[in-house]
């Protein structure tokens, strides 16, 4: 979502997702490990159902077993002169929302990597990801919905069929030199794929986003025997990958204390796509928005002019509007995580300053995402009753969420890790844009966030609303605080995520050939 367009992954979109065909993957060992595994098991099937046959099943099945199984063994790990140039790209969850991976797919396929790029199609990845000839998107389905009586057994079936989908995928593409997985999620893939590398010969890479049983435990509880069990399963499978990867130094400190694993870190970086959107091109978003969405539009008829901002008919030259609302922008994928109704009281007791003589804008409040929970707060929202402050939750093109980004006034972080030791990328692409950020404090933010330089951290509602109040009181003049924010970002701008991915990961690429 990061111009040059490359690198870039926004977090949702509303078109259909299309890919590439998949028949340049031609799988070469495909046919013969399934007929060997196929008739290794009917062979051992045939020992256990006929124990009392006059013939001797149970050694014929082990002598077929025997004589098939090197063949399948030889057939997974032949290699040819392309294998070392192959990597699999692997998350459990939808491409289109995992920015990170799509940007390590590109990386790869710059410098001549041909990638199989497999997890969920519901949401449409960049553009860049989808025309780029050296990546193909391999689909698997996500299980939605699995209802196989008591709660323990649905999930048991999901995790099965995930696990044996995951298998056939990984068995019959082309011997992969190594696969790069997300986690979380991390269940069934990471036993998956140290299973299936194992088989096949190839480097295992974990990429630690976050540990999946911190994000399971917020609607469990950290004591509920699944959680237990998904701690265990994370810290005995993944030690047994051949390299990891981290977002954090603190991650990277307690992966080496508490697990046992030596990781890299790989700090998250914007894209070049990220970047202060100019005039005419907010202006052109403007009304594309408005024409959706009824709070960007102006109140007259004219149809070069929208809430923000103008179009002068003769020459083309655009201005933005000074009697402009603020625009507030923040992204979400509305899960448990993030507390939306810290902003959304936040917003309240902006509306309560203004109602008291405060000399402030009004705002416009955009939050952009799809999750779980996002009927929940729109029905909190719709409950609202302000006057000064306007909410909407827009559905956007890929392409459009860098340039809202750019075009905004200050983010707003509710992205609060579950473990403490992972850092939201949001604000990583807003400071791409140069965009100040409130944030809602938590363990390792100040990795990212510098409080009184880059933005501001807040603990609840109330302080994020004073905040508000004092970056807001000189708008739209750039003299004041959150003037300085800017300005720090512009003179601060530090790697993209091209420079960061070739001195931190290309090297350990190249080392595992």
């Amino acid at each position: 979502m990061r111009g040059s367009f490359k690198h870039q992954a926004p977090p949702i979109c509303d078109e259909p997702r299309h890919h590439k065909s998949q028949t340049n993957m031609a799988p070469r060992c495909s046919c013969t490990a399934l007929l060997a595994v196929s008739l290794t098991v009917l062979a051992l099937l045939a020992g256990l159902l006929a124990p009392h046959s006059a013939v001797r099943w149970p050694a014929v099945s082990l002598a077929v077993a025997a004589a098939l199984l090197p063949l399948w063994g030889r057939s997974l790990r032949r290699r040819d002169d392309g294998t070392s140039r192959r990597v699999c790209v692997l998350v459990l969850g939808d491409i289109g929302r995992s920015p990170r991976m799509q940007y390590h797919a590109l990386s790869l396929s710059k410098h001549g990597y041909h990638v199989t790029f497999v997890g969920f199609s519901e949401t449409k990845p960049h553009q860049d990801v989808l025309s780029e000839e050296k990546i193909t998107i391999v689909p698997i389905a996500e299980l939605k919905g699995v209802r196989v009586g008591p709660k323990v057994v649905s999930y048991v079936t999901k995790v099965t069929v995930q696990s044996l989908q995951l298998l056939r995928v990984l068995l019959t593409m082309e011997l992969q030199a190594h696969v790069l997985m997300q986690n979380p999620p991390g269940l069934p893939s990471i036993a998956v794929t140290w299973f299936v590398c194992l088989l096949r010969g190839s480097r295992f890479i974990i990429d630690w986003h976050n540990y999946g049983y911190t994000i399971m435990a917020l609607s469990h509880g950290p004591a509920h025997p699944i959680v237990r069990l998904a701690k265990w399963y994370e810290r005995f499978f993944g030690p047994l990958a051949s390299h990891n990867l981290c977002v954090t130094n603190a991650m990277k400190d307690d992966l080496q204390k508490n697990w046992g694993i030596k990781a890299t870190t790989l700090y998250d970086r914007p894209a070049s796509i990220f970047r202060e959107t100019p005039l005419k091109l907010q202006h052109e978003l403007f009304v594309r928005l408005a024409a959706v969405y009824p709070q960007f539009r102006h109140a007259g008829s004219e149809a070069e002019r929208t809430i923000f901002s103008v179009r002068d008919p003769a020459d083309g030259t655009v201005t933005l509007r000074a009697e402009r609302p603020a625009l507030l922008l923040s992204s979400t994928s509305w899960t448990e995580d993030e507390d939306f109704s810290i902003l959304l009281t936040a917003l309240e007791e902006y509306e309560g300053f203004i109602r008291g003589g405060a000399s402030l804008p009004p705002l416009l409040c955009v939050i952009t995402g799809k999750g779980p929970q996002k009927e929940h707060y729109m029905k909190l929202i719709d409950s609202l009753h302000l006057e000064h402050v306007e909410i909407c939750t827009p559905w956007l093109e890929a392409e459009d969420y860098p340039l809202l980004l750019g075009s905004a006034d200050l983010g707003v972080c509710l992205h609060k890790s579950s473990s403490g030791l992972d850092l939201p990328m949001k604000v990583v692409d807003m400071f791409g844009c140069c965009l100040p950020v409130c944030a809602v404090h938590f363990n390792c933010l100040d990795e990212l966030v510098k409080h009184e330089e880059n933005g501001l951290i807040f603990k609840d509602s109330a302080e994020l609303a004073e905040q508000l109040k004092t970056l807001l009181s000189d708008f739209p003049s750039s003299d004041g605080k959150l003037g300085t924010f800017r300005r720090n970002l512009r003179s601060s701008r530090g790697q993209r995520w091209d420079d960061n991915w070739d001195q931190n990961i290309l090297p350990l690429i190249t080392a595992l050939r």
